[in-house]
């Protein structure tokens, strides 16, 4: 035993940092589906194959939100519960959870553990790591008990008893501040297109989840900082104005596109306090929430393709989304306009953004393009549904999103292994996808005479 034990260690030694996280989502994967195995949170009577429940693990823990079963037929309350806890492995993270339970057990998170965490959160430092998982961790709990309280109060207008009212808004509050999109009405938000209350709640849960956990803590330093001494500078970083400016602009693009391309269609005979709330939350919903007010298919193929752009570009860094993240978008952006400008660099909020980040941005849009152009291609033979329908259905699967023009639940097996790893490759991110056979990176012992290139 002991020999095995060391076998085994030696070989996690031999492991990159990427790697290691990309086996512990792994691992959180096979327990999720073991856990949505037990029968006991089953409905009773129901079919539950192996590749349905990998499926479903796999859309929880990346917290995507595509189905291939009914979630509300399917599971019971108890499996509601254990759905939310898998939820919460996935949206917080894995290494945040698991340093809570380190620390919980009265153990020291060592150096290696900090490198973990650091990658996990995309961090390029390993100091204070530990204080910020649990500033995480206990921002996610507070902003997911003030929305299940928001939430279940109100809807005990809508259901019968208080038990029932307070699961939905239970399940609701986590899936929405996960950015998870799994619901257990069954209709996703669309029995509430005429309440926006809930709507509102719902989407403010949501920018909070997808807007990303250092700009949240950044907010929660400057309130607290300027409370304890008001004539103190409080300053946010370049990243949290990049991220918060590019997020509320895609969110604002998002919904004046759809409210253009849709008022002589689906918008038509809708007033405009309606039609505001059906583009703003359909809009903020692409950033990563998968809830929706309304059947994708009553859209037009030009608002789908508006739509499967924003979802491609994903919810912010350090989040619970997925996508190529609002900064690698913003940066793009930036390079081309400076670049057009005759600039030799690019200068934001009079900062100038590193050449290796530019770099970095160009490597994930690229590569996930390729990747998710592969998939569209793969889909189209292997499935008999149209362009665009294969389209949003990828393009919601990288973007972790969740929406769909229902035809999840009728992909083939080959269509479901595919979207599976659309969906675990929008988690770890394209960065970590690029690394799993990469290893530890290895300096260049020489270097070869600089070539030009012909380029455009």
């Amino acid at each position: 035993m002991r020999t095995e034990r060391k076998q085994f260690n030696r070989v996690l030694k031999h492991l990159s940092t990427v790697q290691l996280i990309v086996l512990f989502y792994l691992s959180a994967i096979i327990l999720a589906t073991l856990i949505i195995s037990v029968p006991v949170f089953h409905q009773t009577g129901i079919e539950f194959p192996l590749i349905d429940r990998l499926f479903t693990a796999i859309s929880a823990i990346s917290v995507t939100g595509l189905t291939v079963v009914p979630t509300e037929l399917t599971f019971n309350t108890a499996g509601y519960f254990a759905l939310a806890f898998i939820l919460q492995f996935g949206g917080i993270g894995i290494m945040t959870l698991g340093t809570t339970i380190y620390i919980l057990l009265g153990k020291r998170i060592g150096l290696r553990g900090r490198q973990l965490i650091s990658v996990d959160q995309n961090r390029s430092t390993l100091s204070g790591l530990v204080r910020l998982m649990l500033k995480i961790l206990q921002t996610v709990i507070i902003i997911e008990m003030i929305g299940m309280v928001l939430l279940s109060v109100h809807y005990l207008n809508y259901f019968d008893t208080w038990q029932e009212a307070w699961t939905q808004g239970f399940f609701a509050a986590v899936s929405a501040t996960t950015n998870a999109g799994f619901d257990i009405t069954g209709q996703s938000l669309i029995p509430f297109a005429g309440d926006y209350y809930v709507q509102t709640v719902n989407m403010i849960l949501l920018v909070l989840g997808a807007i990303g956990f250092p700009v949240l803590i950044e907010v929660q330093h400057i309130i607290f900082g300027f409370r304890k001494n008001r004539r103190a500078e409080q300053r946010f970083s370049t990243f949290a104005k990049l991220t918060t400016t590019t997020f509320f602009l895609l969110a604002l693009f998002g919904a004046v596109m759809i409210f253009l391309l849709e008022r002589n269609h689906f918008l038509v005979d809708s007033s405009w306090h309606e039609s505001l709330f059906y583009s703003l939350f359909q809009s903020i919903t692409t950033r990563n929430g998968g809830l929706a007010t309304m059947e994708m298919t009553q859209f037009t193929e030009p608002t789908l393709i508006v739509l499967s752009f924003l979802m491609f570009i994903g919810a912010s860094p350090s989040s619970v989304g997925g996508g190529i993240r609002t900064t690698t978008f913003a940066i793009m952006l930036l390079s081309i306009f400076h670049y057009a400008k005759g600039h030799q660099s690019i200068k934001v909020f009079k900062r100038e953004i590193d050449r290796e980040d530019i770099t970095r941005s160009y490597i994930v849009s690229v590569t996930a393009f390729m990747l998710c152009l592969a998939a569209i291609l793969a889909l189209s033979i292997t499935e008999p549904f149209s362009h665009i329908e294969i389209m949003f259905e990828v393009f919601s699967a990288f973007g972790t999103t969740g929406l769909s023009l229902g035809i999840t639940e009728d992909l083939s097996n080959i269509g479901k292994l595919i979207i599976m790893v659309m969906m675990f490759v929008g988690r770890i991110g394209i960065f970590s996808f690029l690394f799993i056979i990469r290893g530890k990176p290895n300096k260049d012992l020489y270097k070869y005479p600089k070539a030009k290139m012909i380029i455009g």
